[in-house]
């Protein structure tokens, strides 16, 4: 039986960590973001914000609100060739889990993690990796929300994660809604 682990939430709420375990017990993943990180290095040699930025808008507007999914679909279904088990990491907009719950239908495990707007921001400002004012993640946050509809896969999610607490708390938390949905962890 395949399961598609689709990780979904607002920036610092702590996907990258869940997507992070899954894949250090061996689940392949595929990212949303890469598909806009390639092009943007493709085309400017470098990432930046804004050119990620420019590069989404641009797949949407030429394929839609489910331009980034059209693009992973394709690799997810190579992956279940030779795996039970797929992470999706970053899945945005409502079109996109539309497209999800189309092809999988309840084999799409569509996982939010959230986490208090504060929290949220604090991590993104502390993270070592592309840290973030106040202000970029409150635009970000905003484009999120007005422009990609992020909130429609957060709110009809088949399992919610509020992490708040340590990384411990979160992972056993992972781990239980992982086994409601049926997917047997390696041991």
């Amino acid at each position: 039986m395949n399961k598609i682990i689709t990780l979904v939430g607002m920036p610092g709420a702590g996907k990258s960590f869940c997507v992070d375990y899954l894949t250090s017990l061996g689940y392949p993943k595929v990212y949303f973001g890469g598909v806009v990180v390639d092009e943007t290095i493709k085309r400017y040699g470098a990432t930046t914000p804004e050119h990620e930025r420019i590069v989404r808008e641009e797949f949407r507007a030429k394929d839609g609100m489910g331009a980034i999914a059209k693009r992973i679909i394709p690799q997810i279904n190579d992956l279940l060739e030779d795996n039970d088990i797929v992470v999706a990491d970053g899945l945005y907009s409502w079109a996109e889990y539309k497209m999800f719950k189309t092809a999988w239908a309840d084999d799409a495990v569509i996982i939010a993690i959230a986490a208090p707007r504060a929290l949220r921001h604090a991590r993104l400002a502390n993270r070592p990796v592309r840290p973030l004012s106040e202000a970029e993640v409150s635009a970000r946050e905003y484009a999120e929300i007005e422009n990609i509809e992020k909130g429609g896969p957060i709110a009809n999610a088949d399992y919610t994660i509020v992490n708040d607490r340590t990384t411990k708390v979160l992972l056993a938390d992972l781990q239980a809604v992982l086994k409601a949905a049926n997917v047997t962890l390696p041991v």
